[in-house]
């Protein structure tokens, strides 16, 4: 497995993610159409032609998260994740468009010793995602309880 362990992170740590990913159209109206958000920001383009600031459809923030979340695992958790505690501070500065290609950047925000599990630790990291004009266009801390390699 390329996941790294607990023991393996350290604060600071910087990953450059490789994968990069056009978002199209079909992601939009497809997240969106499985998750039951009709929010015509997702789903119409002629309201937001007329009735929005973007003047177009706008890529919905959950699947920009999962897609941010999704690029850092290669290189940080497969394998080596008991699971997710949570995402924090979850950001979205920027829209995402149909269009735009992601590439996005982990941070190792914090580490810490698991008072309940002594086979594993508590990671933070800091995930951002970028558009191809290296504009912020989301963030979160992702909260990460992570295998320790075995004694």
């Amino acid at each position: 497995m390329p996941g790294l362990y607990f023991e393996d992170f350290k604060v600071g740590q910087v990953f450059n993610h490789t994968v990069r990913r056009t978002v199209t159209e079909m992601d939009n109206v497809l997240f969106s159409a499985l998750t039951h958000n009709p929010a015509p920001l997702h789903i119409d383009e002629e309201y937001c032609r007329e009735h929005t600031e973007f003047g177009q459809r706008i890529v919905n923030s959950a699947f920009t998260l999962g897609l941010m979340v999704g690029v850092s695992v290669e290189d940080t958790t497969l394998g080596t994740t008991v699971g997710n505690l949570g995402w924090n501070e979850v950001r979205f500065p920027r829209p995402l468009f149909h269009g735009d290609t992601v590439h996005c950047r982990t941070t190792v925000d914090e580490l810490r010793e698991s008072k309940s599990r002594p086979d594993a630790g508590i990671t933070i990291f800091l995930h951002e995602a970028f558009n191809q004009k290296n504009e912020l266009v989301a963030l979160c801390k992702r909260v990460a309880l992570m295998k320790r390699r075995a004694k």
